[in-house]
């Protein structure tokens, strides 16, 4: 017993007495072994993989660069040929040929709509300085709108139509050409109309609401401080003051005096003697056609083919949408150079 406690004692670690290896020796060795196989053959299978990921990770990348770019261009293009078929960019096959400029006046007219005073002149302008241009025409759909803004269209027609005796601006009207769209029609030579379209309502407006019975009903008290007897003019919540409503009165007689001016100055001996005609109606264009506010019946392409002999349409009218888009957010210098070299293309220079 002796002996034999000893030989087990001097047995090395996880070694039986029998001569055969312990479990916890099996294992170290099985483990020694796979570390063995896994190095450093491991580590290069795991780098190879990790560049070869990396590699069709760019090679995706760039396709989906290229795909994205053309997709781009395919965008851009279309919306291109798409402007160009609609009258905004116009390209001509040949750079002499006689064109016709339009300049169009649609919506109603104030500077913060696409018909402003400064869009419509710039458009006229260009027009003119255009040396294929053979006329031009203010294509007009308008409601009206600011008489301000109308009136400073007049003037620079007016003053632009001077400059260039002779290049003929004539207006032609589509649906409807009322108050400040007439005010703007009366700077042209000839004005020109559909049989259907509505002219006129040569008149000055004001409106507006009062809420001084609401309050009442409602309990509520105005209080209004001033520091002038009449800054708080024509105000909704107060009483109406005849004293303001006469004044009122007199600023719009003045303004209406302007426009009757305005249309007696452009439409000459051809105006009707009818004081009617001032009142604020609106005529058809056959009856406009009888009281002198039109010349004609006709189109923009009745104009430009049998009286310009240019039937070739240009639009010179300032457009907004992919032009804006592309200089959006570019230096102001920038964007002029690039506007400039679309209207070239545009033009055919």
């Amino acid at each position: 017993m002796k002996d034999d406690r000893w030989t087990s004692e001097r047995l090395p670690a996880g070694r039986s007495a029998r001569g055969g290896m312990g479990r916890g020796e099996m294992d170290r060795g099985n483990i020694a072994r796979h570390e063995a196989d896994r190095a450093p053959g491991w580590e290069r299978s795991v780098i190879e993989k990790i560049a070869t990921e990396s590699l069709k990770e760019q090679r995706r990348a760039r396709r989906w660069s290229v795909f994205f770019k053309a997709l781009g261009f395919a965008y851009v293009l279309v919306a291109f040929l798409l402007a160009s078929r609609s009258g905004m960019f116009d390209l001509p096959f040949s750079a002499a040929d006689n064109h016709t400029a339009i300049v169009d006046v649609k919506g109603p007219i104030s500077s913060d709509d696409n018909a402003s005073a400064a869009r419509i002149i710039a458009g006229v302008k260009a027009a003119f300085e255009h040396e294929n241009t053979a006329g031009v025409i203010l294509r007009i759909n308008s409601p009206g709108g600011s008489p301000v803004q109308s009136g400073q269209v007049f003037d620079e027609v007016r003053r632009l139509r001077a400059e260039h005796e002779d290049i003929p601006l004539y207006a032609v009207i589509e649906d409807i050409c009322a108050s400040g769209g007439y005010y703007i029609a009366a700077a042209a030579d000839k004005i020109y109309a559909d049989k259907g379209s509505l002219v006129g309502s040569i008149g000055v407006r004001s409106g507006g609401f009062g809420f001084v019975g609401t309050m009442d009903k409602l309990g509520i008290e105005r209080r209004l401080i001033t520091s002038g007897n009449n800054k708080a003019f024509l105000d909704p919540f107060s009483p109406v003051k005849p004293d303001e409503v006469a004044h009122m009165e007199s600023l719009l007689a003045d303004i209406h005096e302007q426009f009757k001016a305005v249309v007696r100055e452009g439409r000459g001996d051809a105006l009707s003697d009818d004081d009617e005609i001032f009142s604020g109606l609106i005529w058809t264009g056959a009856q406009a056609l009888e009281n002198g506010l039109i010349d004609g019946l006709g189109s923009e392409m009745s104009v430009a083919r049998e009286i310009f002999a240019a039937e070739k349409l240009v639009n010179f009218t300032p457009q907004d949408g992919l032009l804006s888009q592309l200089t959006n957010g570019v230096g102001v210098s920038v964007a002029d150079r690039i506007m400039g070299l679309l209207v070239t293309l545009k033009l055919g220079q």
